[in-house]
């Protein structure tokens, strides 16, 4: 069933619940009154900073961009680009380019001009609908694109070289385009993360949007009462495949442009969320902004809170120690996915399975996962190279065929690079990247075991191990420490704090410093190279561990 089918149903059944909502605490500063007296206030003035829409008012915008761009000729499988902040216009539209028979190419927000240019030009889109954030970036490359048709602009005082998306669909129809999709035509285009240079294009069909939804529902039993908090960026897999289960069973989500944990903890608060997913870094700010005394939680409801979960990066077991000492009540799952495999869900730890809190689980809903050695056979025991199969796996890196082999068999089996060990209870723990694992003197370290052993120190906020050259040994393992605010940490004190660690997995250098993540919360492990090795080193590293 293409996904699109999935709002037209909601939109059938429940035209009048709400759907999404946006909190944008950016607006200006909200007094401490209820949202939604502040809002009645702020509605008189001609503004709000909460903003929402119905099922069917979900479904009425989708279907009138979905004409507009069938109006300027679009065809079955045409590419249109989205660069948009986090808005209640992002998954209108999103829809809109399904129910067109197109096919949605989001774009990280984090996008230089010339990140832009590539991207647009790899996925051969035909259209991009931006944001004001963009104009500046859009505008220095618009005229060297000569395949985008159009320009979409959402907002106020739309540039002269684009057209206004609100006026633009204000004249379309509200009627859904007759458009035969099946399971099997391409639905989205999403980019990698682009850690070896620039991105991929990653192709899914509607059959792998459709499953993602099946997976967070199975996964997270999400019901009609639920409400979803969704922070981190919709360009994203895991957003967007998170959000897909609200939309599976037709409850609310919420859109929080921002991630103190002063507004997270607010907004759950306000509008009665019972699900939130988090990145490493917005828990660990949450827990001390409680430990400290910025956040009492006794100014908030949050009783009807049930789930927290986090995915995108390994997370630390005292991390999870610290939530469920201050939530006991909250259930807690663990997500790994990727975005060749629909982002998260092809393996979680599973709410029921908390006592194995620090593996990233068993294989999700409807996925197989095996672990590989170099040869690509299975292994029982030891570490080795994961890899997933799946309804959610992807078509193919788009117009890349080496690529594509490179990762992808003929009996659709996912490697994804990570390199993985299973417990004698079949779960199964993410050791590393396999391009960030450390050989120092023949031995092999792998910088996730290291960096979960120091952030159990009090005053360490956020660690990331990278291997330095050299002579003697080839690499070092050093390690980056980001420490918390009111602390101090001496280069000493980390080395006793280490004598716990086998000799060989100590860090031969430690550097404070602030450790870079990117909207996802992975950590910019590239960057840090580039900073303390040089790029020509970095390169002749890379070289070396991938062959």
């Amino acid at each position: 069933m293409p996904i699109t089918e999935l709002l037209t149903r909601n939109a059938t059944y429940f035209k009048n619940d709400v759907a999404l909502v946006e909190i944008n605490p950016e607006v200006k500063n909200v007094p401490h009154v209820t949202w939604r007296e502040y809002n009645l206030i702020e509605a008189a003035r001609g503004g709000a900073f909460r903003k929402q829409l119905t099922w069917g008012e979900f479904d009425i915008q989708a279907n009138r961009f979905a004409n507009l761009l069938l109006t300027r000729g679009i065809r079955k499988g045409d590419k249109v680009a989205i660069l948009l902040m986090n808005c209640l216009e992002w998954l209108p539209i999103y829809f809109g380019i399904l129910k067109a028979g197109a096919v949605a190419v989001p774009l990280n927000f984090r996008y230089t001009a010339e990140e832009i240019k590539y991207c647009l030009e790899k996925s051969d889109s035909d259209f991009l609908v931006f944001g004001p954030e963009f104009i500046g970036r859009v505008e220095e490359i618009h005229d060297r694109v000569p395949r985008i048709k159009d320009f979409f602009y959402v907002g106020d005082e739309c540039p002269s070289f684009a057209d206004s998306y609100e006026k633009m669909i204000s004249y379309c129809s509200s009627q859904s385009p007759s458009i035969y999709i099946t399971d099997e035509d391409d639905g989205a285009i999403y980019f990698s993360s682009g850690t070896t240079g620039f991105p991929k294009a990653i192709l899914h069909a509607h059959r792998s949007l459709t499953h993602s939804a099946k997976v967070e529902q199975a996964h997270h039993h999400q019901t009609k009462d639920d409400v979803f908090l969704c922070i981190p960026p919709l360009y994203h897999t895991g957003a967007k495949m998170h959000w897909f289960g609200s939309l599976r069973s037709g409850s609310k989500a919420v859109l929080l442009r921002g991630v103190s944990p002063e507004w997270i903890i607010r907004c759950v608060s306000e509008e009665r969320c019972t699900i939130v997913w988090l990145l490493v870094p917005w828990a660990q700010d949450i827990l001390d902004a409680i430990d400290s005394g910025k956040i009492d939680l006794n100014n908030f409801e949050l009783s009807q809170w049930r789930l927290m979960h986090i995915g995108a990066q390994p997370v630390p077991p005292t991390l999870i120690k610290r939530w469920k000492a201050i939530f006991p009540h909250h259930d807690y799952d663990t997500n790994y996915g990727l975005s060749e495999s629909i982002g998260p869900g092809c393996v979680h730890l599973g709410i029921e399975n908390v006592s194995k809190v620090g593996a990233i689980g068993i294989p999700g809903y409807k996925w197989e996962v095996k672990i590989v050695d170099e040869r690509r056979n299975e292994v029982t025991d030891g570490v080795g190279e994961l890899a997933v199969k799946g309804p959610g796996v992807m078509k193919c890196y788009y117009k890349d065929v080496k690529a594509t082999e490179e990762v992808l068999d003929s009996e659709g089996w996912l490697y994804t690079g990570d390199m993985a060990e299973r417990d004698a209870d079949g779960f199964i723990y993410l050791v590393d990247r396999k391009k960030d694992v450390i050989i120092t003197g023949g031995e092999n370290l792998y910088p996730v075991q290291i960096e979960d052993f120091l952030r159990a120190h009090s005053a360490i906020k956020d660690v990331a191990v990278i291997g330095l050259p050299d002579p003697r040994l080839g690499e070092i393992a050093a390690a980056i420490i980001e420490v918390k605010e009111d602390c101090t940490l001496t280069e000493q004190e980390v080395n006793d704090f280490c004598m716990e660690l086998p000799r060989y997995k100590r860090p031969r250098k430690v550097i404070f410093a602030k450790v870079p993540r990117n909207p996802t919360g992975k950590i910019e492990k590239p960057v840090l190279r580039k900073i303390y090795c040089g790029e020509s080193v970095v390169a002749q590293q890379n070289e070396i561990k991938l062959k």
